[in-house]
């Protein structure tokens, strides 16, 4: 199975530089999207051959996910256990052998605001993870907003109290893992220097000064089942690049 996810920083915007182009090119299985920054009915999103599940925001031009399925799930559910719906951020399918979880983790945003929030959300989403992985397989993937360890950031040392990069957030992306969840692209390439996000700002993504902050994440259960795991850096249209998981579910 092919999957495929990717912070569009606003798909409408995102279909105006060659997101269908891209999404019929890759034929995936599942295509997640983050970061929708659009309400049900603000533009046509269907996609022949692929069920289609929406959460927006209810703030407008904000936040939001959403998922292309080729296969109809046995049930479709929003939020954590009924939070976060009202920022559109997480959407849960079910399978017969799996789960598939689609987050935008919140950012922390400027002088570290909402990082209570944000802390918040990821003890409630390990928790949700975790018990969804002693049913069957899980794979957790989005924007998770942090680079997890100096090789996942260009500037590390001038970055350590900036949302994404926080002591904080890492311990938590930290205690994922240590619960029995695994950092599919840093297994497979330990020491590969590779990117997702890039600021719009001082010409980040030509220089490379970027942040890995997209990321496919699998239950330990699902480890041998484990293909391939990458990073599609050629690929613009958003100021992230699109996530590519490929395994045996």
């Amino acid at each position: 199975m092919k999957f495929i996810s990717w912070n569009t920083n606003g798909i409408r915007a995102c279909k105006e530089k060659g997101f269908d182009a891209f999404f019929d090119a890759e034929n995936a299985d599942f295509f997640c999207v983050q970061e929708t920054k659009m309400q049900e009915g603000q533009a046509d999103l269907e996609k022949k051959g692929y069920h289609l599940f929406m959460s927006s925001a209810e703030r407008k031009g904000y936040s939001g996910t959403l998922i292309y399925a080729k296969e109809e799930p046995i049930l479709a559910t929003y939020g954590i256990n009924g939070k976060y719906n009202d920022e559109g951020r997480v959407i849960t399918l079910e399978y017969k052998d799996f789960y598939l979880v689609n987050a935008y983790v919140p950012n922390s945003g400027e002088g570290l605001k909402r990082l209570d929030y944000r802390l918040q959300f990821e003890k409630d989403m390990r928790k949700y993870l975790i018990s969804l992985s002693k049913n069957k397989a899980v794979v957790y993937t989005g924007d998770l907003n942090v680079a997890h360890n100096e090789i996942d950031i260009k500037n590390a040392k001038s970055n350590e109290k900036n949302a994404g990069f926080t002591k904080e957030e890492r311990e938590k992306m930290t205690e994922l893992l240590g619960a029995g969840f695994i950092d599919t692209f840093r297994y497979l390439y330990p020491n590969k220097v590779e990117y997702s996000w890039w600021s719009y700002r001082f010409n980040a993504r030509a220089n490379n000064a970027g942040w890995r902050l997209d990321y496919f994440l699998i239950s330990e259960n699902a480890k041998s089942k484990l293909r391939d795991s990458r990073i599609l850096t050629t690929v613009e249209g958003s100021d992230h690049a699109p996530v590519c998981l490929e395994i045996d579910l």
